[in-house]
């Protein structure tokens, strides 16, 4: 990104002399892979250092209630970094990567590439209970962009470059390049042809070198399947996979319902206060909950569930089974509760990884209580499944889910249950909660970039640029000779908007109702615009989507259509012929 301007265009003229498009593509693709890979790496060891600082010496050498502490410092640090330094808000990295593709052409604010850099690890260093997946992507997506807009590359290709970052972030995260491509194919609704999955694959390789490059094979949890899927077993993989789809679904609305409360706070002040109060207690009192979780995580996957709740304070049987399920259901339970509230608080962080850790929970409590029960099932195969049943529902990606626990344990034994608890999970999900988290606010404005190419173009079409202005507005009281005289003669249009003095849009004149009438002189001062007016067959407003836009056309049958802002202040009109015209120029962008 420092290049000086005659560096960089020696390369352009370099390159369009020797590099194909496509040869060039697949090497940005290699530079955004490498860069993402080292964006996340960035992220993991600086998150890795505050943990090993504060939770590693101090909390373990002086008292727990630190807890309780370093979250709400973590949190002010964060807050004032964005509002003293940044001088904005950062947003949630896949939400605000998914708004630049679907309303921005994949322009993505270049502080984008260090804001979540900087943050992101205080939040979750400092005990926030939220991942890193989504600030990575984040990263990797600015950078995508940047690096498209540097060389000068279409939006098409930008869009492109940015799901390559999320590929790199993903696999250089958890060392699973085919769950990464998968998840950028699946959460950023790419395009899944050939030409697109080679750049995506380029990518995933060259973040998953710089990962083993800088870790050799350390990875965020690694596990071997031990015992295989038993056929015996698939109703308790029915259970698992139920419960996984309605606790997905209360992941979902819990989400939603704090957020919404804390919106509720007038005062930026007020909500700060009791959001930070709040997750200080709920640290205090169920310490687990601090930072990411992958110890949990981890612990489960060694069926060693006394080691992942050590850190509770409180006496009770760690050798009694009941009382490990009811405190894991509680660790479960809580998690995104406290991920909702770091939110509130104003952290940044990502939803991936608490996903993981509530569904890894749940998996293993519903194993526990099986084999209390007097059957037999694996806990590590359960916690496993769990996780992607989890992953599945709330992040509404159910292949990602499957590739992203096969690549984990180094195999296919799992698939088939892998495939039953996601495809179940998924289902249940999306009947209650239709969109996830990441895509709920651009799902309701119909802004949501999908699989579906022709909605994706109306989505990416720019209102503004079709409306026409050179209609001559007339008044209501207005004389059929005043009309004449000021409208008709110097207007090249056969419609005439009606406004009020507030210039409220209130209905149309057509040349053609005044055109019998027009040479008779003696109506000129006997009849006004309110004797000639009708009401549009459709209004358009400024918030209507294109899809909305277009129906109203079809429906209407007109071919010019009136626009106002929602208080009905008039704006122009749009003409069907221009609206169809912009429709065909932006598909052969897309589609080119």
């Amino acid at each position: 990104m420092l290049l000086s301007k005659n560096t960089l265009k020696r390369i352009l003229i370099w390159r369009y002399k020797n590099v194909s498009e496509r040869q060039f593509i697949y090497i940005l693709s290699l530079l955004v892979g490498f860069l993402a890979g080292l964006g996340t790496l960035v992220l993991k060891n600086l998150t890795y250092f505050f943990h090993w600082v504060l939770e590693g010496n101090l909390i373990e050498d002086y008292h727990y209630s630190l807890y309780f502490l370093f979250p709400i410092i973590g949190l002010l640090i964060v807050n004032g970094i964005k509002k003293y330094v940044l001088k904005r808000e950062i947003g949630h990295g896949i939400s605000t990567t998914l708004e630049a593709i679907s309303k921005k052409n994949g322009i993505i604010k270049q502080y984008k590439i260090y804001a979540s850099i900087i943050t992101a690890p205080i939040t979750v260093g400092f005990g926030g209970s939220v991942g890193l997946q989504g600030p990575a992507v984040s990263t990797g997506a600015a950078l995508g962009s940047g690096i498209a807009q540097l060389f000068h590359m279409n939006t098409k290709t930008r869009m492109l470059l940015i799901g390559c970052a999320a590929a790199g972030a993903m696999a250089s995260m958890f060392q699973a390049p085919i769950a990464a491509i998968i998840f950028a194919i699946e959460v950023f609704s790419l395009d899944m042809a050939f030409v697109s999955l080679i750049p995506l694959l380029l990518a995933s390789v060259s973040a998953i070198i710089t990962s083993y490059f800088f870790l050799g094979h350390d990875v965020l949890f690694s596990v071997k399947i031990k015992e295989v899927f038993e056929i015996r077993d698939l109703a308790f993989y029915i259970v698992l996979a139920i419960v996984t789809g309605f606790a997905s679904v209360y992941f979902s609305k819990i989400y939603f319902i704090i957020i919404n409360f804390f919106n509720r706070f007038k005062k930026t002040s007020h909500k700060l206060f009791w959001s930070l109060i709040t997750i200080g207690l709920l640290l205090l009192l169920i310490p687990p909950l601090y930072g990411e979780g992958y110890s949990i995580i981890n612990n489960l996957l060694l069926n060693n569930a006394p080691e992942a709740l050590k850190d509770l304070p409180y006496e009770f049987d760690k050798t009694n089974v009941w009382t490990i399920i009811i405190f894991l259901l509680l660790i479960g339970v809580f998690k995104v509760v406290a991920m909702t509230t770091t939110f509130a608080a104003g952290g940044v962080g990502g939803i991936f990884i608490p996903t993981l850790v509530m569904g890894s929970i749940l998996g293993n409590v519903i194993a526990k209580t099986i084999n209390a029960l007097g059957f037999s099932v694996s806990e590590t195969n359960f916690t496993l499944i769990g996780m992607s049943g989890l992953m599945a529902g709330v992040l509404h990606a159910p292949l990602t889910a499957i590739f992203l626990i096969a690549e984990i344990t180094g195999g296919y034994e799992l698939f088939v249950p892998l495939m039953l608890v996601a495809a179940v999970s998924y289902s249940i999900t999306t009947y209650f909660v239709s969109n996830s988290i990441y895509t709920v606010e651009l799902a309701e404005k119909g802004e949501l970039i999908t699989h579906d190419k022709d909605k994706n173009v109306m989505m990416m079409m720019d209102i503004k640029k079709i409306i026409e202005k050179n209609f001559v507005r007339i008044s209501l009281d207005m004389s059929l000779r005043q009309m004449l005289v000021s409208a008709v003669t110097k207007s090249k249009r056969n419609i005439f908007p009606v406004l009020n003095e507030k210039k409220e849009f209130l209905g149309i004149v057509l040349l053609d109702d005044i055109r019998p009438i027009m040479f008779d002189q003696k109506l000129y001062d006997e009849l006004t615009v309110s004797d000639f007016m009708k009401s549009a067959p459709a209004v358009i407003f400024d918030t209507d989507s294109i899809e909305q836009i277009m129906q109203k056309f079809k429906e209407s049958g007109a071919w010019n259509l009136p626009i106002v802002k929602e208080d009905g202040t008039y704006i122009g009109f749009i003409s069907k012929s221009k609206l169809l015209s912009a429709y065909r120029t932006k598909l052969l962008q897309f589609t080119s």
